[in-house]
């Protein structure tokens, strides 16, 4: 059984500010908590295996997902974070301004609206799980209970359900291009945490494309629309994520006691 520790790291600066760098900044040994050893000499590498199918034929994109490794681990690569926060509107900007980390929703387990490394399934974390099906993709996400059942026919968003922290997402298949439309969010959650500035508007879209390029490896790309708060589109740097050596996430429980410590700090930042 794979062990975990949660560790919720509060650095205390001069200016008392809060290091959100992740919720969850250390993982257990099996993740790979300890230092990675020198490389050996690389071997030539061997051809990848072709991703494998469904039984429609479409490629199936089930598996647990990370970067390599888990936020702290041996592996991980979270790679340089780009925001969209240049495409706000002059009035969002002044808004953005007296908002600090004291306000971030995740501080209250409230989950993001893309997450904190721009992957949707990762949320606050960096593993998620895909279970997909010719009917449904149910994507998992390990922090906060995340989930999405995704249908897989093209049908229309529901117009009954009411707005929520992940939205509504539909999705189709365009050749081998898993294509998922999310929209119908709350507008009291941010696109990323970590003190990361970034509210969005119930007007929020979300258009994600994902390849299975291989056995190992998942492309993803993506696009956010919010005509409200942003000048126009925002292109999410492409993200290519690899098949983690295990096939169950673990369930990472945010229920607010563990984030106490990092509320009180953030409380005791002046108002901006």
């Amino acid at each position: 059984m794979r062990t975990i520790l949660i560790t919720f790291t509060i650095a205390a600066a001069t200016a008392l500010a809060i290091q959100w760098s992740a919720p969850i900044t250390a993982i257990g040994q099996q993740r790979g908590a300890t230092p990675a050893a020198p490389p050996a000499a690389a071997a030539p590498a061997a051809p990848a295996e072709p991703a494998p199918k469904m039984a429609d034929g479409r490629p199936d994109l089930s598996g647990v997902w990370w970067t390599g490794g888990d936020v702290g681990g041996r592996g991980y690569r979270g790679g340089q974070l780009v925001t969209f926060n240049s495409l706000y509107k002059p009035e969002v900007t002044e808004a953005a301004k007296k908002l600090s980390d004291r306000n971030d929703p995740t501080l209250k387990c409230v989950p993001t609206a893309l997450g904190t490394l721009n992957v949707h399934m990762f949320d606050v974390g960096a593993v998620g799980q895909i279970v997909a099906t010719p009917k449904f993709v149910v994507m998992l996400t390990e922090t906060f209970h995340g989930y999405r059942i995704i249908p897989t026919d093209g049908r229309k968003h529901r117009e009954e359900v009411p707005p929520s922290y992940r939205g509504d997402a539909v999705g189709h298949w365009e050749g081998d291009v898993f294509v998922v439309e999310t929209k119908n969010f709350t507008d009291d959650t941010w696109m990323s945490a970590e003190g990361r500035v970034s509210p969005h508007s119930d007007e929020l879209r979300l258009v994600e494309r994902y390849r299975r390029v291989d056995k190992n490896t998942l492309e993803i790309e993506a696009t956010v629309y919010d005509p409200k708060v942003l000048t126009g589109p925002w292109t999410v740097p492409k993200k290519s994520l690899v098949l983690a050596p295990f096939d169950q996430i673990m369930p990472l429980i945010c229920s607010g006691v563990e984030t106490q410590a990092l509320m009180d700090a953030a409380a005791t930042q002046p108002a901006k």
